[in-house]
């Protein structure tokens, strides 16, 4: 193992044991943030930890076989080392590349609980009942990782599913699990109200967000412009008589969100302060992963919610992800939400376009 590497690794043991011994102290045990904050910083070293304990373990026997080898006198007991070397030798190759792979610098989002945005898009009615669609499969998919989902602000559409529905996912890295959904999904099906049975085109636009605290985005409050307004409804007709429902606007990037299904006034300016703080916080990620994608071209591509990522096709029960040319024949096991083989593709892609730098 080079130098760099395991000095790398040994920084990695040191934090590890910091962590422990700052979650053992009383001030930090009282701050439920900063607690939970550091139980996914410790959660993220885990596997890597992990990894590299059994690389120190499998180095030793290593050595222990290379010295026998060079002391022993009996042919049974060298060819019994030279056996053992070459296993723990092949081992340590192997424990090596995996480290490598958990040592490629991780997005510092990852360890973040999500924000998801769905928006009936291109297609009317269609596209929105397809947003409905979405929701339900992402639904499905974070209760298999364990996940609990909690909806934000949702538009129900007259037609069925929704012009807009936005939910929070929480767990243990939500956002890795959800970011790569981030773009155009496209939908190619015959629609029920189609009587020629022709195949209708429709889009809806996904947006992830890493649901970041306060301290993790700079924001000059006199930079946002808020405002209270009437919640409305189907059609936009007012649903009560209070000015209940908060609009935030960030004047410098031109962000805005609106929340208006919170209980009260304080809960959707709460809700609108949190959307607002992960909308700036991926707007700024999205600019620094656009510089940097003018030195290296990403297949994974920017993460824009313009970016035609996946095509659904109903007549064929196909999927196809545009980024990686992947195309599975199972359209319907993964609208269930198993999604897993197409996130842990996508995965493996960033992996490899990190080990090639």
């Amino acid at each position: 193992m080079e130098i760099s590497m395991r000095e790398r690794l040994e920084a990695i043991k040191k934090r590890d044991a910091e962590i422990n011994q700052e979650m053992m102290d009383q001030a930090v045990l009282s701050d439920r943030k900063l607690m939970s904050r550091l139980g996914k910083e410790k959660a993220s070293y885990e596997k890597t930890l992990e990894v590299y304990e059994k690389y120190i373990e499998t180095e030793e026997i290593y050595n222990q076989a290379l010295e026998m080898l060079e002391l022993a006198d009996e042919p049974e007991l060298k060819e019994l080392a030279q056996m053992e070397k070459e296993e723990y030798g092949n081992l340590l190759e192997t424990l090596i590349e995996d480290l490598k792979i958990l040592l490629i610098p991780k997005d510092p989002a990852d360890n973040h609980d999500a924000i998801v945005e769905i928006r009936g898009a291109a297609g009317g009615d269609e596209g929105n009942i397809f947003a409905g669609d979405l929701y339900r499969m992402y639904t499905r998919y974070a209760e298999s990782l364990g996940y609990s989902v909690n909806v934000l602000e949702a538009r129900p559409s007259e037609a069925g599913g929704y012009s807009m529905i936005s939910f929070e996912v929480k767990g243990n890295e939500p956002y890795r699990h959800f970011k790569y959904e981030s773009g155009a999904h496209r939908v190619q099906r015959v629609p029920k109200t189609e009587t020629q049975g022709r195949v209708h085109t429709s889009t809806a636009t996904v947006l992830v967000m890493a649901d970041v605290e306060e301290d993790e985005v700079e924001i000059d409050v006199n930079d946002l412009v808020i405002e209270t307004h009437r919640a409305t409804g189907a059609g936009g007709q007012h649903v009560n008589k209070t000015d209940s429902a908060v609009r935030i606007t960030h004047t410098p990037t031109g962000i805005s969100v609106n929340c208006q299904d919170g209980r009260s006034q304080h809960d959707n300016r709460d809700k609108a302060m949190r959307m607002i703080r992960a909308r700036i916080f991926e707007y700024h990620k999205m600019k620094k992963e656009q510089e940097a994608s003018q030195v290296r071209q990403s297949k994974i591509g920017s993460g824009d919610r313009s970016e035609k990522i996946r095509t659904y096709n109903y007549p064929q029960n196909r999927v196809s992800d545009h980024r990686i040319g992947l195309t599975l024949q199972k359209l319907d096991i993964i609208m269930e939400g198993k999604l897993d083989e197409i996130v842990e593709a996508l995965w493996a892609q960033e992996q490899k376009e990190g080990l090639e730098g």
